[in-house]
């Protein structure tokens, strides 16, 4: 099977011949301390070098590059420090916050997070009607640069890919936080939900209608919608409020997805998800990821209750793998089931940390080479 095929029987509870082989990756100060522990300072890419150490074949060359819609705001927010402190910077990100970071961190790094920046929000872009009315304007479907010129033609490449090609793009709760913050979006869902439901409808048909333009030229094999809205006990908003305000957004999204031939539809959130997976489902998504751990996600449990009406990827404890030796054994061996049931492609459940050392991510990477079918 190629790796398009393989992802999605996986994803869909058919009979891939191997699982997805995917450890995860790790984040700029992991990979730091990975060449100072065994990785050769010459390897950019540690999962094909890994394949070598264990033997694994290598997948064919990537053939299956985003053909380029963007969907993020158009113009962008200067990125630029507002403040230089002591120990501290003062920053404006490209979305228009304004936050707090710590010296080794420049304005660029909050737009990919190439590490775990810790920061405090001072600002967030929208805080009126008018400044709502200003961020609308950059979300027009038909601004020049949406779609490069070569978008048809980058479309007809990718017909017949062997890699999955998938759109990772913001749900209506992670949207509206960027726009508002958390706790402000928090209070507008009680105190104005008028305004709230308007700008969850905004975004809901910013999308479909960027999505539809996209559809007719090339159908993607996955969508996640991120939408990061838990803590590590409770979601930050529960189901009912999530039925409320962003369920007819879910649906219109899920509908369209199954409509264009997408056969994979998820969602992404950190924290405990097990009061929102019912919702997700009843919205017509099939596929959550990344199941930490932590906060107390219980994947056996799930797949338990679920059965094949969800599926999942990630679910392998971080905790475990900076352990490693029989800790690390036992959290693979407790997922193992879950593996032969089909539906889940077993990852590390958030970026890798730094105290996960080269030895012990090598070591995990064997394991789940195993348990996969690849060794």
């Amino acid at each position: 099977m190629t790796e398009r095929e393989r992802f999605i029987a996986t994803l869909t509870f058919k009979q891939p011949d191997r699982v997805t082989w995917n450890p995860g990756h790790g984040r700029r100060s992991t990979r730091v301390n990975w060449y100072k522990q065994g990785l050769p300072e010459s390897v950019t890419d540690y999962h094909a070098y890994i394949r070598d150490l264990l033997g694994i074949e290598q997948p064919a060359p990537f053939d299956a590059p985003w053909p380029g819609m963007v969907l993020t705001m158009m113009p962008e927010f200067e990125e630029k420090i507002v403040e230089e402190r002591a120990d501290s910077r003062i920053v404006q990100d490209w979305k228009g916050n304004v936050c707090e970071i710590g010296k080794e961190f420049m304005p660029g790094d909050l737009r990919g997070a190439p590490d775990f920046c810790t920061r405090s929000w001072l600002k967030c872009p929208v805080e009126s009607r008018a400044d709502w009315d200003d961020m609308k304007r950059r979300y027009n479907p038909d601004e020049p640069g949406r779609f490069p010129a070569d978008f048809k033609q980058n479309c007809a490449k990718l017909k017949h890919r062997t890699h999955p090609l998938g759109l990772v793009f913001s749900g209506p709760f992670w949207q509206l936080r960027e726009w508002l913050g958390f706790e402000n979006l928090c209070m507008l869902f009680l105190d104005d939900p008028a305004m709230a439901q308007d700008m969850v409808d905004f975004w809901q048909q910013f999308v479909h209608e960027m999505l539809s333009r996209l559809f007719e030229h090339v159908v993607p094999d996955y969508m996640m919608i991120n939408e990061d809205m838990a803590y590590k006990e409770k979601p930050m908003i529960g189901p009912d409020m999530c039925r409320k305000f962003l369920s007819r957004c879910w649906t219109d999204w899920s509908k369209l997805c199954k409509q264009a031939g997408v056969p994979v539809v998820g969602v992404d959130s950190d924290g405990r998800v097990d009061e929102l997976i019912p919702v997700w489902i009843e919205c017509g998504m099939h596929w959550n990821s990344p199941l930490e751990v932590a906060a107390g996600n219980d994947l056996p449990a799930f797949r338990r209750k679920y059965g094949t009406r969800m599926s999942y990827s990630g679910g392998v404890d971080k905790r475990m793998m900076a352990k490693g030796g029989k800790a690390l054994r036992d959290e693979m061996a407790r997922l193992e089931p879950v593996v032969k049931a089909g539906g889940f492609i077993p990852s590390c459940d958030h970026g890798v940390p730094s105290d996960v050392s080269w030895p012990d991510f090598v070591e995990y990477s064997r394991l789940l080479a195993e348990m996969t079918g690849w060794l």
